[in-house]
């Protein structure tokens, strides 16, 4: 599965299990005007791509604007994502990088409830 498809899917879970977010951080690989359009009410915070031009939504313009005037505290918010990361890693290591489930379907189940039990058990400790 290639990352925009499981960012869509994931997306396609929230909308339709009604869970709103009021943020979100996303690494290089999506830094572009549609990552941050689509979760609507969202704060997204991304490290815009070298070549990142203004071309987009009024989202878009927001985040750009926010990370150009307010780069440090912007920072600051970006990287509470290595939280995460750090919890996908301790959990590949226990769990390793093969989910022992026959068809996609499980498998893109299993990785999203252990990524989601992992997110919400780092609530609030950043």
């Amino acid at each position: 599965m290639k990352k925009r498809d499981a960012y869509d899917r994931a997306a396609e879970i929230l909308r339709s299990t009604g869970i709103t977010l009021d943020s979100l951080r996303l690494d290089r690989y999506h830094s572009t005007p549609s990552y941050v359009d689509a979760p609507k009410g969202a704060k997204t915070f991304l490290i815009p791509r070298k070549n990142a031009m203004l071309n987009g939504s009024f989202e878009w313009k927001s985040m750009m604007n926010d990370f150009r005037l307010n780069t440090e505290p912007y920072l600051g918010q970006y990287h509470q994502r290595s939280n995460s990361e750090s919890g996908f890693s301790a959990d590949n290591k226990v769990l390793g990088q093969n989910v022992a489930h026959r068809g996609d379907d499980r498998d893109d189940s299993a990785i999203f409830c252990t990524g989601l039990w992992h997110d919400l058990f780092n609530i609030g400790r950043s």
